[in-house]
């Protein structure tokens, strides 16, 4: 019964932050607030002690990666992106900048791996990622996610705790500051993986 009396509730929200809350925030904001979480997310013991990190590539409404990407690249760290087939996604490898400067763009102008490159997948390598950097469309401060409401995170997050039960792995979530709701505002489901930590400006 809760799930079917949350979703409706979910689905509003969710489109109020994309078609109102999202579109409200200026370039020079969302520059700004960019550059303050990556500065933020590098200090972090989480993102130091990292071997292997998962970053989306962000668009142009999520907070920019595309430093954080490049530090992982100098810092020599194993960086893992999504790329999707069908309703499932995986996390394969990039191996350095201009590996990703030369990705296809999908129909949604998001720059994704061919899941057919034979990439290194991080299910199957048996190390698994020690950090994730996830996207979302909104944020409690308790670690609470709305994703774009295909599940991709959140099914890819318990493939992988089921595959390294033992991992010690950080999830951490970028967010414009614009994107925090109060926790009544987000009510989880069951299926909803709740985050560690969540970075803002």
């Amino acid at each position: 019964m809760a799930k079917s009396l949350t979703n409706p509730l979910k689905s509003a929200l969710r489109s109020h932050m994309k078609k109102e809350v999202l579109k409200s925030i200026t370039p020079e904001s969302r520059a700004r607030q960019s550059k303050a979480i990556a500065e933020k997310v590098l200090q972090t013991e989480a993102f130091r002690s990292a071997q292997r990190v998962s970053i989306y590539l962000s668009t142009s409404m999520e907070v920019d990666t595309s430093e954080l990407l490049s530090e992982c690249f100098r810092l020599e760290k194993h960086v893992f992106v999504p790329t999707y087939e069908g309703n499932q996604m995986e996390m394969v490898r990039l191996k350095d900048l201009q590996d990703y400067e030369t990705l296809p763009l999908t129909k949604w102008h998001i720059k994704q791996p061919n899941v057919k490159d034979g990439r290194e997948n991080a299910l199957t390598n048996g190390h698994g990622i020690d950090l994730f950097l996830i996207p979302g469309v909104a944020f409690t401060l308790s670690g609470g996610r709305m994703g774009h409401g295909m599940g991709y995170y959140d099914k890819y997050l318990k493939r992988h705790m089921t595959t390294y039960p033992n991992n010690k792995t950080t999830l951490m979530a970028l967010a414009f500051r614009e994107q925090i709701v109060d926790e009544e505002s987000l009510p989880l489901d069951a299926h909803d993986v709740r985050l560690h930590t969540i970075i803002t400006e």
